[in-house]
């Protein structure tokens, strides 16, 4: 199979970029990341990028002067790589309609819940406060409604009586760690496709399943 080009965009600590660039390094991934953009220059993702030999390119969203200019400079900086996929991995910007229609069906995003419950910010508070029993993240492609797009994976993790929103987010963290390499695989090896406005799955493969503290997965 054909090696295909990630493109990543991080705006914190990085740790799903740490998993894909894992799983590209040990073969599970039939790809490599060829950049890694971030609109926050402190991200502490970027340290541990140019540690492992990643390129990476900062656009501080802050001196642009509203959302649409810093998309603009987002795509052209993303068109300079020409990716077969731009990853969202932490990236804290909500993006214009015109960015998103752009890059339709290869814009791909992990989100912390089972959507479509409780998009946006402050999700694991949402979820205590709800009093569902599971919660979990959701890898799905990136349409111009927020956190609304096709769904590719989900995992699930209980929810503890104990559970407050930082040791939630924990678990659901560890969770997405497999959780998207995972569904980027199949993605990639086109075990599934998106097909009017709905991902397919071929005959043969399945959505994998993920669930419990120490989740696993299928092939």
């Amino acid at each position: 199979m054909t090696e295909q080009k990630l493109l990543l965009l991080i705006s914190g600590r990085g740790s799903n970029l740490r998993a894909i660039q894992r799983a590209c390094q040990n073969g599970d991934l039939p790809a490599r990341i060829s950049a890694v953009i971030s609109n926050r220059p402190n991200a502490a993702g970027l340290a541990w990028c140019r540690e492992a030999g990643l390129a990476t390119r900062v656009i501080p969203h802050q001196v642009y002067p509203d959302r649409a200019s810093f998309d603009q400079a987002l795509a052209a900086a993303i068109d300079d790589h020409a990716p077969d996929w731009i990853i969202l991995a932490g990236f804290m910007r909500q993006l214009t309609d015109s960015f998103v229609q752009r890059y339709v069906g290869r814009l791909i995003n992990i989100h912390p819940s089972l959507l479509p419950a409780f998009p946006g910010l402050h999700t694991h508070q949402h979820a205590l406060h709800a009093g569902v029993r599971w919660h979990g993240a959701t890898v799905h492609f990136v349409i111009p409604e927020l956190d609304a797009g096709p769904i590719i994976a989900q995992g699930i993790v209980p929810i503890l009586a104990d559970d407050n929103p930082e040791t939630l987010a924990a678990r659901v963290l560890d969770l997405e760690h497999q959780l998207y390499p995972q569904a980027l695989r199949h993605l990639l090896r086109g075990d599934c496709v998106l097909k009017n406005d709905r991902v397919v799955w071929q005959r043969g493969y399945q959505s994998p399943d993920f669930s419990g503290c120490n989740p696993g997965g299928s092939a």
